[in-house]
């Protein structure tokens, strides 16, 4: 069986394509034109709309110990509306202090139908533009109140930016997914799991999406574009004797399926992880210690993403509940002169790879942007949406979100370049020298990483938690690199950055969905492997309860 999905994949040059205009596209265009009109004999008519819809396809399967589990291909539309009132300077979108979760704010998507007929999409929108006008007539005064009555802020700036009208269209094109042929796939690469009764969990998940967007805005934009990509995940959990889970990870991106990783190279990581989680199991329990470090590529480009992407990211200067931390380093130095840190959400592969930070225009209809954020070491520029704060008052093409949710300024693709760099083992010699400098035992070299998070409000403390999954001890007398287990990496932004102190020659990149308070979006993660001379790390918390008492019924012949 094949699911064909619709979507437009071309090397789209700087002349946009017109692609024909759509049911939707007739409808959202006929609404916002009637709502912006006869709105306007209101005592606070609307001053901008936008509509935003995003239509997604969907092909997911996956399967664990040989298994099909889930075999299914959903669709849906989702509806998202930008209705203001007041001025770009001061409007109902305003943060209202003493207020909690007033900054970006919970989803607000509406479901609009799987059809053609214009009328029926046209009643859905007519409905809910009706329903949002209202609440930011009623939210603005509010605003207007809350201003009214609190000390004057510290931040000025508008509530919103006005941008250069955009028009882009894509036509469509055929993206087949033969699901016979992954299907047969993932059974065979999830049933090498069924080797050891020690892993617990053993499953291989593909996706296949095809979002296409939507935007129309009483500015003149209108934008219609295709974002395709694929997912293959595969994940193996077993737990130690004293109770910890042990989870790893492979995961691989693509734009079409012809471009990931081939069956047997997908076979032989899993292999890879199979082996290392059973070494896992065995390996010695971490202690709380504060060393010299290595961070692979990947590992460095995770770090980053949590200490640094995240604050960053322009809305949050803004926001008076937001500790700021980079607010009043512009043209200051805050890392190593030989690093610089950009976002570039122009670029689709990078050493050959898919990126999935990739995109042509973002979620408020304005052309994605390189940005970059430090150079030399220098912090030069923040990632923005429409939201303005002071010193920058445009947005640089990074407001994004999930379908459903408020657009705020999000990270794209993330690239840390070095422009002084050793081989790495090199670095690992360059490690040893600093643990004996600083008469430590060892060092650690994080290999691989799940995620993390951090903190950025000033009611708790700054800080970041980066999650481990393979760590090495590295001696500094020359002893055999030791595997060791239970760690989490913490610290806090400012410190970490002075401890950089080198940069290996490679490259790791981190394909992955970030979640923030616009909801999930794609991301990806780039650098070299990094030498710090002081990273902390804590014990990671885990289960209590002892491993299966019996072994599992999966055994090496399989089912």
């Amino acid at each position: 069986m094949k699911y064909i999905l619709l979507l437009s994949f071309l090397i789209i040059g700087t002349q946009a394509l017109h692609a024909q205009e759509t049911p939707v596209m007739r409808a959202l265009k006929a609404e916002l034109n009637r709502t912006m009109t006869d709105l306007q004999s209101q005592k606070n008519p609307p001053y901008f709309l936008s509509y935003s819809v995003t239509e997604t396809q969907t092909v997911r399967i996956s399967a664990s110990f040989g298994r099909i589990e889930l075999d299914e291909a959903p669709k849906n539309r989702i509806l998202d509306i930008d209705l203001r009132v007041g001025d770009y300077n001061v409007d109902n979108t305003h943060i209202m202090r003493g207020s909690r979760f007033e900054f970006g704010g919970a989803g607000r998507g509406v479901e609009l139908p799987f059809s053609d007929d214009e009328q029926t999409l046209r009643s859905v929108i007519w409905a809910n533009t009706d329903r949002q006008f209202k609440k930011a007539v009623e939210r603005y005064g509010k605003v207007l109140t809350n201003k009214a009555v609190k000390v004057k802020e510290e931040d000025s700036s508008a509530d919103f930016s006005f941008e250069r009208p955009a028009h882009y269209s894509e036509p469509g094109a055929t993206f087949v997914v033969d699901t016979s042929v992954w299907r047969e796939r993932l059974k065979r690469l999830s049933a090498i799991f069924s080797s050891q009764q020690d892993i617990y969990q053993g499953k291989v998940y593909f996706q296949a999406d095809i979002l296409t967007k939507y935007f129309v805005s009483s500015e003149g934009t209108e934008l219609q574009t295709s974002e395709p990509n694929v997912r293959v995940f595969a994940q193996a959990v077993t737990k130690s004797d004293d109770g910890m889970t042990l989870p790893l990870y492979r995961s691989y991106f693509a734009f079409t399926p012809e471009r990931l990783p081939t069956e047997k190279e997908m076979e032989q990581d899993i292999r890879n992880m199979i082996a290392i989680g059973i070494k896992l199991r065995s390996a010695p329990l971490a202690e709380t210690v504060s060393c010299p470090a290595i961070l692979s590529g990947e590992a460095s480009g995770v770090f980053f993403h949590e200490i640094f992407g995240h604050r960053v990211e322009g809305h949050r200067q803004k926001d008076p509940n937001s500790s700021q931390t980079f607010k009043s380093f512009v043209g200051k130095k805050i890392l190593p002169d030989f690093i610089d840190v950009v976002f570039d959400p122009t670029l689709k592969t990078l050493a050959g790879k898919d990126i999935v930070g990739y995109f042509k225009y973002d979620d408020e209809g304005v052309l994605g942007q390189k940005v970059v954020a430090v150079k030399d070491g220098i912090f030069q520029n923040f990632l923005m949406s429409r939201s303005p704060i002071e010193n920058f008052s445009s947005s640089n093409g990074h407001g994004r979100k999930q379908a459903g949710y408020k657009a705020v300024s999000r990270q794209s693709n993330l690239l840390v370049e070095a422009k002084k760099q050793v081989p790495f083992d090199s670095l690992k010699t360059m490690l040893r020298a600093e643990c004996k400098k600083q008469n430590k035992e060892y060092g650690l070299y994080f290999v691989e990483i799940s995620g993390g998070f951090t903190f950025t409000n000033r009611t708790i403390p700054n800080a970041f938690n980066v999650q481990p999954l393979v760590v090495y001890k590295i001696y500094a007398d020359g002893r055999p690199d030791e595997l060791v287990r239970g760690v989490d990496l913490i610290g806090t932004p400012l410190t970490t950055f002075n401890n950089i102190i080198a940069a290996a020659n490679d490259l790791g990149i981190f394909n992955g969905v970030c979640g923030a308070e616009s909801g999930g979006v794609p991301v990806s993660a780039s650098s070299p492997s990094l030498l710090v001379s002081t990273i902390e790390v804590q014990k990671k918390q885990k289960s209590q309860a002892k491993p299966p008492l019996l072994p599992s019924p999966i055994g090496s012949t399989g089912r």
